[in-house]
């Protein structure tokens, strides 16, 4: 066995402010955790401290000084695939019932430190398996990781390290197998070694599930590296397990606007990757299209029994559906928007109908649009009107979509260009049936624009494209002036909420587009049965990825079929989140009952420092949110 050491010495860690404990949930793509880190780790110090734990779908990762020959077959060949990574070792399996953990933490530079800090990340999970009931794991003379069986003549490799230290903090970390398909193992020299076995918690006897692994890590690590400041901890929940406790600070209390998230009591199940994409449909022409919306019949009306799923999701996530307030409930004053039906609002509604688009102000019901309308601002999406995605609380069309129409881009650009718009916002429904997820249908509205409109600022509110990587570099490639992706509730309710997406790839997106350089926006939604302090843990969240723009609104409930609202949240509940997302450093927080993704946008944009591009349109008073949403009709 090694070391007994119980706590990490105050000269091994830097401690940042709050040490942050998050469960990403389940098949996590290896890329969307690896750009994930590189942000937490930018961070740098005095920033936060992370621990992240998840599952990967099956992937080989490979070291900067792997060897090729140690991969003994095509990945592909076996449902993987390999990746080279920034970290030390050789190569190495990450997949389904393995939990890996990426410690992001401050770590001093010096003599041996990396070593040290290696040691200290070993004697984590050795005491960890200690707790769990696995007594005779610790340390191999010569070989890295954690080994089980040393009392034994057949010591075998029951966790993988592999680690980075530079600037003074860290990434990668360990993979602790408990029901990994040991089988993968053999297409590989498993880190180098041919002469070891490989292990799991299952092979070694001991029945323990994901979420007992993930609780022990977690209590371990809060007695470890949490002593003396705050520990905040927020989980997706993993399938068919029970509650997941809360790690405990030992930090003396901090003022309200600079509270972290307090785990609630049931987790939310972990976010399902979106259904296999079917081919994509063939553009057909303008008229073609225009003929096919149509001819195309409408969507059946919702069933009442619609709802069930998104309810029993609901109540998995720890929130009682029939708790929430009825349709029927009377709204409180702060929620009655004004109607303002002046000549403005006439005339943008002449000028939307005249080129045959659909607003999301109109279809969405949003609260603010007589106010906007008459300010001269609309809402535009583009990639037609039927999304590919049925979250639960919105109520655009879900119906199978129709091809795209190859004018919407120009349509768009003329909208922008009659009306005058200083600041564009343009948005999409999910297309998950598109090979790039409608990515090529941005870069070409975002072309239009800026064609017809130099002088305007583009902002993009975009989906997450699958996460592919590639797809969104289509869009990131064009320059928008705000690239906005909003993360829309916090992760115990992410499944429940949005069951097609996940807070870790939604994060992944917004770090990529931070690390590509773009100022980047994001937002939520609150009164689906969320605490105060899990929204200020996003926050946090958000702003160390590098988030600039944060909005924050009430959520409303659109229909019987949509989840129930748990509560009214009240003006100055709105501005203590406000407050405590300025504490945390964030540029812009635009947080109020009536605040949506795209209200005041371009002031959002100038108070975070965006304003490139502003200043060139023809001067429609207010400028537009617009996030586009043509349907037909000719420009």
């Amino acid at each position: 066995m090694g070391s007994t050491m119980t706590s990490a010495s105050p000269e091994l860690l830097a401690p940042g402010r709050t040490l942050r404990l998050r469960w990403l949930g389940t098949r996590v793509a290896y890329r969307d955790a690896h750009v994930l880190q590189r942000a937490l780790w930018a961070a740098g110090e005095p920033a936060d401290d992370w621990l992240l734990l998840l599952e990967h779908p099956n992937v080989y990762t490979a070291g900067i000084r792997a060897k090729t020959e140690h991969m003994l077959v095509d990945p592909s060949s076996v449902g993987a695939e390999l990746l080279w990574v920034d970290r030390g070792g050789d190569i190495t399996y990450h997949g389904p019932g393995q939990v890996v953990g990426y410690p992001v933490l401050s770590v001093p530079s010096g003599h041996s430190a990396t070593p040290r800090y290696i040691h200290e990340v070993e004697q984590l999970v050795i005491e960890t398996l200690a707790g769990l009931g696995l007594h005779d794991a610790g340390r191999l003379e010569g070989y890295p990781g954690v080994w089980a069986g040393l009392d034994g003549l057949r010591p075998r490799k029951i966790c993988a390290i592999g680690a980075r230290h530079s600037r003074r903090r860290t990434m990668h970390g360990f993979a602790l197998n408990v029901s990994t398909d040991l089988s993968m193992f053999d297409h590989i020299v498993p880190c180098g070694i041919s002469d070891k076995e490989v292990t799991s918690l299952q092979a070694e006897g001991l029945t323990v599930g994901i979420a007992d692994v993930v609780e022990a890590i977690f209590a371990e690590a809060a007695q470890r590296w949490g002593k003396g400041r705050r520990v905040e901890r927020q989980d997706a929940a993993l399938p068919g397990a029970g509650p997941l406790a809360t790690a405990v600070s030992t930090a003396p209390p901090l003022p309200d606007a600079a509270r972290p998230a307090a785990t609630p009591a049931v987790p939310a199940q972990a976010a399902t990757p979106p259904q296999a994409a079917t081919p994509p449909q063939a553009a057909t022409p303008p008229q073609a299209a225009q003929q096919a919306r149509a001819a195309a019949p409408a969507p059946a009306p919702a069933a009442p029994a619609q709802p069930v799923r998104l309810l029993g999701r609901l109540a998995q996530a720890g929130v009682d559906p029939a708790a929430g307030l009825a349709l029927s409930a009377r709204k409180p004053a702060w929620l009655r928007a004004n109607a303002h039906m002046g000549k403005e609002f006439g005339s943008l509604r002449k000028t939307v109908r005249g080129l045959g688009l659909v607003t999301v102000c109109e279809e969405a019901g949003c609260p603010n649009i007589f106010e906007c309308w008459a300010d001269g601002t609309a809402t535009f999406m583009i990639n037609g009107d039927r999304c590919t995605r049925a979250c639960g609380f919105c109520q655009v069309n879900s119906a199978k979509p129709l091809a795209l129409d190859p004018e919407e881009p120009e349509r768009v650009a003329e909208a922008v260009a009659r009306l005058g718009l200083a600041h564009a916002v343009i948005t999409c429904v999910a297309r998950d049936d598109l090979e790039d997820g409608g990515a090529s249908a941005f870069a070409a509205t975002i072309e239009a624009v800026r064609r017809r409109c130099p002088g305007t600022a583009v902002e993009v509110l975009i989906s997450d494209c699958k996460g592919d990587p590639a797809s969104l570099g289509r869009i990131f490639d064009k320059r928008p002036d705000v690239l906005n992706h909003n993360v829309e509730t916090v992760p115990r309710l992410q499944r429940a909420v949005r069951p097609s997406a996940s807070y870790a790839r939604t994060l992944a997106v917004l770090a990529r587009a931070r690390e590509a350089g773009l100022t980047t926006k994001s937002g939520l939604m609150i009164g689906l049965g969320e605490t105060e302090e899990e929204v200020i843990g996003v926050l946090a969240d958000l702003q160390a990825i590098g988030v600039q723009i944060v909005t924050i609104g009430q959520y409303l409930r659109p229909s019987a079929s949509h989840l129930p609202v748990a509560r009214w949240w009240s003006p100055e509940e709105f501005a203590r989140i406000a407050e405590a997302g300025r504490a945390l450093g964030l540029s812009h927080v635009v947080a109020s009952p009536l605040t949506r993704s795209s209200y005041h946008a371009r002031q959002a944009a100038e108070g975070a420092g965006a304003t490139a591009g502003v200043g060139g349109g023809t001067g429609v008073a207010g400028v537009a949110e617009l996030a586009a949403k043509a349907s037909g009709g000719a420009a």
